[in-house]
């Protein structure tokens, strides 16, 4: 069975809101986005391409949908990041798009859980799953989370989207840490059985 991986940058005080620009997800009045840009080191993006040489699709939520196509979608061939991008199958959970805008895209319209069930049973590498904050707490909230790659970033903005949903108690067990330059840990969980 395929491993469902949830990778997200969070701050210390739980936030996975907007890590990537000041207007990226202004949702309840959030005002601190692009939190993670001043903690950027080039050992972070490698670590994530290590992390991508064993995944074939993504799956996420319509708002992380449309902005990673926005961002990535227009990348030419032969950009090392585009094309990591890219290549993987895509699915997007979402009741509003028309149609894909991301190249090899399957929309993902109803029973989401049973969807991911199916797609996990699929033979294939590994799904990853970043930022979707709705989509992780119904990930999590099911069961379906195999592993969390996090960046943990030393700030903390007050509030905003949080990776569990309120009133889910699960466990996971620690399999790696890996310290940055920056401040940011990388910390690699299992889902605890």
């Amino acid at each position: 069975m395929r491993k469902l991986i949830v990778s997200e940058f969070i701050t210390l005080d739980g936030v996975i809101q907007a890590p990537g620009g000041p207007d990226e997800d202004r949702d309840g009045g959030f005002a601190h986005g692009a939190w993670t840009l001043p903690y950027w080191h080039d050992d972070i993006g490698r670590s994530f391409g290590a992390l991508m040489k064993d995944t074939d699709a993504f799956l996420l939520g319509r708002r992380t949908y449309v902005t990673h196509a926005q961002a990535f979608e227009p990348m030419p061939a032969g950009d090392v990041f585009g094309d990591m991008m890219n290549a993987p199958a895509k699915y997007v959970v979402s009741k509003t798009l028309d149609k894909p805008i991301w190249r090899n895209t399957t929309i993902i319209r109803d029973d989401v859980v049973n969807a991911v069930r199916a797609l996990k049973a699929q033979p294939g590498k590994n799904i990853l799953t970043d930022g979707s904050s709705q989509l992780v707490h119904t990930l999590l909230e099911n069961d379906l989370v195999d592993e969390l790659h996090l960046l943990l970033y030393p700030i903390s903005v007050g509030g905003g989207k949080r990776l569990f949903p309120a009133g889910t108690a699960q466990k996971f067990a620690l399999l790696e840490t890996t310290p940055y330059p920056t401040g940011v840990v990388g910390l690699h969980y299992k889902r605890a059985v």
